[in-house]
């Protein structure tokens, strides 16, 4: 197995987790809209900035802050999780070198 095949690219995950959460939001969305009492959007404002229960320009808002939020996430965690990739492979790679 090639140990570069472990790493993960920053644009695919940033774009998964960036979709991820913006449909996630507009699920709660659509879903306070249908069954007004379960108020699941309540939890997205204080992370929302500027967002409030809703009108369309802060619909569209909260869509833009939470694909933000899920490329802040990648622009973390992939270099973080490439970092202990790369350790763990050198350490494989050392372990299966014969000593000398």
């Amino acid at each position: 197995m090639d140990p570069k095949s472990s790493f993960l690219r920053m644009y695919p995950v940033g774009m998964a987790l960036g979709i991820l959460l913006a449909f996630s939001f507009a699920f709660c969305v659509v879903f306070g809209l249908l069954f007004p009492t379960a108020k699941m959007y309540q939890a997205w404002l204080p992370l929302l900035p500027g967002v409030t229960w809703i009108t369309w320009p802060t619909a569209l808002l909260g869509l833009v802050e939470a694909f933000a939020y899920g490329w802040y996430i990648a622009v973390i965690f992939v270099p973080i999780f490439n970092l202990f990739a790369r350790k763990a492979s050198e350490e494989k790679v050392s372990a299966r070198s014969p000593a000398e």
